[in-house]
């Protein structure tokens, strides 16, 4: 890389920070740093769901699936569109249904105070351990650019912990001054970048090759463009059935139930706003992940895939080697914003949970100011925690969106159970605890030791399976009557 593109990327590092400090003038309280006092377009949220779900996993990690297999994964982006339909049609309406600060309030409506806390201790526990998964991924393309430019042959982990400080900081500058209107318009600079970045990329890769006809020819004699995966399967990742099932199912505990999702939602003008952007969201990401998987052929083509090296870095080591003076500048600057988009609505989300879900009715403050302040230091508090779990993480032959996605699986399917299970009458507060708390734990057991039967299940039934247990589990315990105590 040339001084140009450190000088565009050092630009883009200026322009997110300013917008941090533009939207952070107009904050007056804990309403506008966490939901914009609902006043954002439906367009602008609808993009920053797509680059908030999409990160650097994504961007880094799709191009090299598509690489060293086909189009199979596309079959997931399926099933978000179907999970999307139907948090519009039935989750979406009770969200609107009066002042709800997060995702959980509804349960406290339904069971009460301990379910709310419940869901909420689940989201921020398992979404600081997954979105720590792709601050490490953020970390590889600038840990890779820094190994190139020293001609260092250190390891490239040393700088992989240098460069995951610097993207924690910056992260958090622009998403503490300026809240959740700084992150939504940020994320939609921001996957603009990163998808002119992946289009520029295919096109270097074509000129390599005779054009995008021949990358197409090459593709399909080696089947490399095969989409669909008929076979029902519980052991291939992306049979047809696993894929659009677990597909839907984990886009509608992402988007119905995960706080960092709804809260966009929340952030609209109204329910018709947030429903617009929830399934236009949906069919933007079909042709996103499209487009990354194409990157990934196109460079399969071209001959870049190292297979010395872990596919998560072929996407980076191309851009280093092979694009032009400014543009690998561009497409670095629009990986790393992938990763950014995610990491501060994370940031966001979870000291909003910690906020709504907990101090404020523990201190029983009510006081808007009071909150501000207090959720402004929870997001430092959070920024510190996802680095630091960030930190220890080492490089492995699984690309990192699959490690991702399965984290965010142990608790998708407990929370969409839950949400389930509050409309049945029967059921109560013990009951829906139980559920999603035991879930929750087999879950982890199901998907860290793998033991038999479910020995090699591939990862998109995880939430399937999360969802019947839980389900299953509070059913059984509605039928247990409850003790009376004797006067």
């Amino acid at each position: 890389m040339t001084p140009i593109d450190y000088g565009v990327m050092l630009a883009y590092f200026g322009l997110v920070i300013a917008i941090g400090v533009h939207f952070g003038r107009q904050q007056k309280d804990a309403s506008d740093y966490f939901l914009g006092r609902h006043t954002l377009p439906w367009w602008a949220v609808m993009l920053s769901v797509v680059a908030t779900e999409t990160s650097a996993l994504t961007v880094i990690s799709v191009p090299g699936i598509a690489a060293r297999g086909d189009f199979t994964f596309l079959q997931l982006s399926f099933g978000y569109l179907i999970g999307r339909i139907g948090v519009a049609a039935w989750l979406l309406p009770g969200y609107f249904a009066g002042e709800q600060e997060t995702a959980y309030v509804r349960l406290e409506h339904r069971f009460g105070v301990a379910t709310r806390r419940s869901a909420a201790g689940i989201f921020m526990g398992i979404r600081a351990v997954g979105d720590s998964v792709r601050v490490f991924a953020t970390a590889i393309p600038l840990a890779i650019i820094l190994q190139a430019q020293l001609g260092s042959s250190e390891p490239i982990r040393r700088y992989v912990v240098v460069a995951i400080l610097v993207v924690g900081i910056v992260t958090l500058l622009y998403t503490l001054l300026g809240g959740i209107k700084a992150v939504v318009w940020v994320d939609v600079v921001q996957l603009g970048i990163y998808v002119l970045g992946g289009i520029a990329t295919i096109v270097v890769a074509a000129s390599l090759v005779g054009g995008l006809g021949a990358i197409v020819d090459r593709a399909m004699d080696a089947g490399k463009l095969t989409t669909f995966n008929w076979p029902v399967s519980f052991t291939t990742p992306y049979s047809f059935l696993g894929a659009v099932l677990g597909g839907a199912l984990l886009s509608a505990a992402s988007h119905g139930t995960d706080h960092l999702i709804v809260q966009r939602l929340l952030a609209t003008r109204s329910l018709r706003a947030a429903r617009r952007a929830l399934i236009g969201s949906g069919i933007l990401v079909i042709t996103q992940f499209a487009l990354f998987l194409f990157v990934g052929t196109a460079l399969w083509a071209a001959g870049a895939d190292d297979l010395s090296r872990s596919s998560d870095q072929l996407y980076p080591r191309f851009v280093l080697s092979d694009l032009p003076t400014g543009l690998a500048g561009v497409v670095v600057a629009g990986l790393l914003a992938a990763a950014m988009s995610t990491v501060s609505s994370s940031l966001n989300s979870l000291a909003s949970a910690t906020t709504h879900d907990f101090y404020a009715p523990l201190t029983k403050t009510k006081d808007p100011e009071q909150l501000l302040r207090f959720g402004r230091k929870a997001t430092v508090g959070w920024a510190a925690v996802l680095v630091g779990i960030a930190l220890p993480f080492r490089s492995t032959e699984q690309p990192v969106v699959e490690i991702a996605l399965s984290v965010a699986s142990i608790t998708y399917g407990s929370l969409l159970g839950t949400y389930i299970l509050s409309a049945l009458p029967r059921v109560r507060q013990r009951d829906v605890i139980a559920a999603m708390s035991l879930a929750a734990l087999m879950m982890v057991v199901i998907v860290l030791v793998n033991p038999p039967p479910f020995t090699g299940l591939a990862w998109p039934w995880y939430v399937p399976l999360g969802t019947t247990l839980t389900l299953a589990i509070g059913l059984l315990a509605s039928t247990v009557p409850q003790r009376t105590r004797l006067a």
